[in-house]
């Protein structure tokens, strides 16, 4: 059975790790989002969360359940990065493109916790000011309820498959990243109008898109598409 886990104010009294370092949630979030960005998911374990930390990886079970109990606080953490010193402005369509461009700017800054929590719920804290935010912003701007979640459901989903989709981009080798991107040019650009006509006159707006993140305009998309309901 997993252990139970101690209460804030109880760890706080905790004694220094051998080097030193006072533990703390944010403190563990903090040294496994370092150890994603550079060693990837398999590289987050206790042990080696342990040996960043200078502490035993036990030690760990006294902030978190386990390490799925962690991977839900940094999904919860990328989504309070996002949204810190947000507030709303009262003009609905401006704050869910604010809230949308931050959220899936954030994923994409740490690409392989992003894969690894994009598409968890993790119902904490932060999660849930996020929700609230959200479903704030449509309900004053006069939306139904019904239609209040119907667009919730699209944003959001759509925000952060967007950001695991450009994440795994991101996450890919350099080499095998350019690759891909080469290949506007060097495949695509290349094809005969006559076998390929469509892909032929579409090329070269092909090969200055499809390397950019389609996000920015599947949001504006969804912001008309949503106005035109209300």
């Amino acid at each position: 059975m997993p252990k139970p886990v101690v209460p804030e104010e109880k760890r706080r009294r905790r004694r220094p790790t051998r080097g030193g370092t006072v533990l703390s949630e944010p403190l563990i979030v903090a040294t496994a989002l370092r150890l994603l960005r550079e060693h990837g998911s398999a590289g987050l374990t206790a042990r080696r969360l342990g040996l960043a930390l200078d502490c035993d990886p036990s030690t760990l079970y006294r902030y978190f359940r386990g390490m799925d109990d962690l991977t839900l606080a940094i999904g919860d953490a990328l989504i309070g990065q996002a949204l810190a010193g947000w507030a709303p402005t009262g003009e609905w369509r401006a704050d869910l493109r604010t809230i949308g461009l931050r959220i899936h700017a954030e994923y994409v800054a740490h690409p392989q916790a992003a894969l690894l929590t994009a598409n968890r719920v993790t119902g904490r804290a932060q999660e849930l000011a996020a929700d609230e935010a959200i479903l704030d912003v449509l309900r004053t701007a006069g939306f139904p309820l019904p239609e209040t979640v119907r667009i919730y459901h699209a944003f959001i989903d759509q925000t952060l498959a967007f950001a695991a989709l450009d994440a795994a981009s991101l996450a890919l080798p350099q080499d095998s990243l350019r690759a891909d991107e080469a290949k506007w040019n060097s495949t695509y650009a290349q094809l005969s109008p006559t076998t390929h006509p469509r892909i032929a006159e579409a090329a070269p707006l092909l090969a200055k898109r499809m390397v950019t993140s389609a996000y920015p305009t599947a949001l504006e998309m969804l912001l008309t598409s949503a106005e035109r309901s209300l």
